[in-house]
């Protein structure tokens, strides 16, 4: 079995909840795209990390489904792993930063791939939804204290891949965080805690809690 270690990305304040990423710090194991997806698919994980330069920060990132240019919570974590200062993604360099308790990225807007920003009323109407059919990537968020920039939200990534509900979604925050403009202090699925903040020239930083699993 090919090593790799877990990560929690975007824990809450007292380090619970986050969403799970598997990185294989030694991509040429398994060189050949087929093998990575394979991997990623039989681990389940909602996306899958492979180093292919630990120096340069050169990563490769896939869903139990498909391959990734860009995916906010699997740069999260990396960049905290390996301690680096950016990333290097198909869709572009990322910049990476450690503050404290906090891991943090910087990437653009439309690097992540697409998604339905769904807004409700309430937190107590996106806490109650069930999961939709798949078919759409939905993002439902409402506002708990817009004065204050948090938000209540929840992702479904909608592709019949074993991964019905997302804990926590980078690429989705960034995107919302574009949208509307504003640094947001995030509550996502179960009680995971993701901290945005647009930069110039339409930057976005993305920061969250990273926690070694094994």
């Amino acid at each position: 079995m090919t090593d790799y270690d877990v990560l929690r990305v975007f824990c809450g304040p007292d380090g619970g909840y986050g969403n799970e990423l598997g990185v294989v710090r030694d991509g040429s194991v398994l060189p050949e795209r087929e093998d990575r997806q394979a991997l990623a698919g039989k681990l389940g994980f909602s996306e899958t990390v492979f180093v292919d330069d630990p120096e340069r920060g050169a990563i490769d990132i896939y869903t139990p489904a498909l391959r990734l240019p860009f995916a906010g919570h699997p740069c999260v974590g990396t960049a905290w792993l390996l301690d680096v200062p950016e990333l290097v993604t198909p869709a572009g360099v990322v910049g990476a930063r450690q503050d404290g308790e906090f891991s943090w990225i910087e990437a653009r807007p439309e690097w992540a791939p697409p998604r339905t920003l769904r807004r409700y009323p309430s937190a107590a109407e996106v806490d109650a939804l069930d999961v939709p059919p798949p078919g759409e990537w939905v993002y439902a968020w409402a506002w708990e204290d817009e004065a204050a920039g948090r938000v209540r939200a929840r992702a479904f990534p909608g592709r019949d891949d074993g991964i019905d509900e997302d804990e926590a979604t980078g690429a989705a925050a960034l995107l919302l965080t574009d949208l509307l403009g504003r640094a947001l202090n995030i509550t996502q699925g179960r009680g995971s805690q993701i901290l945005t903040a647009p930069q110039p020239h339409g930057w976005i930083e993305v920061g969250g809690r990273v926690r070694l699993e094994r």
